[in-house]
């Protein structure tokens, strides 16, 4: 892995794994959209993109916890299947988020950056342990890389390769 490559965050399938057929990766894609996970895999229909996979921040289901959960980025991942070379081309793009209204809702605000990044909000809750010291308890945990990594993991097991773009067209 070149300085280019772990800059971008491509990655390369394991050696030996034979590349499926580019269908059967889209499926597989696809197939990661489950209502019990905060983003959701969609076509990309009308983005430059094959596929796009995004944190469900309009979704009524969700949209409390990601209030709650004081995160301040909005992740998108655009990809492409690039059939001839068996490589996903994605591009990762990130918003900043600001509160607004009552109820409040996210709403993401002009500030825009592209490529990988990892966004982390986490909760704690204090409260005395067993032992009667202060103790502190994780509530709620939330990384972005929840949703680059399922991604990720099923473009290299199929054996594709995982190309990150930072600059230039995906």
């Amino acid at each position: 892995m070149g300085l280019l490559d772990k800059l971008t965050g491509t990655r390369r399938p394991a050696e030996g794994v034979s590349p499926v057929p580019g269908e059967e990766l889209r499926a597989a894609l696809l197939g990661l959209d489950r209502p019990e996970v905060p983003y959701t895999v969609r076509y990309g229909g009308g983005e430059q993109c094959d596929l796009v996979a995004e944190w469900r921040l309009t979704e009524p289901a969700w949209q409390q916890v990601f209030v709650q959960s004081q995160i301040s980025h909005a992740v998108r991942i655009r990809m492409r299947l690039d059939h001839k070379e068996h490589e996903v081309r994605a591009v990762e793009e990130q918003w900043e988020l600001s509160r607004v209204g009552t109820p409040t809702r996210l709403e993401a605000t002009s500030e825009y950056s592209r490529g990988p990044s990892r966004t982390v909000s986490r909760q704690w809750t204090f409260g005395r342990g067993a032992d009667g010291g202060i103790e502190a308890t994780e509530t709620f945990r939330f990384d972005s890389a929840q949703m680059r990594v399922p991604l990720r993991d099923t473009v290299l097991q199929s054996g594709w390769t995982w190309r990150g773009v930072v600059f230039g067209k995906l």
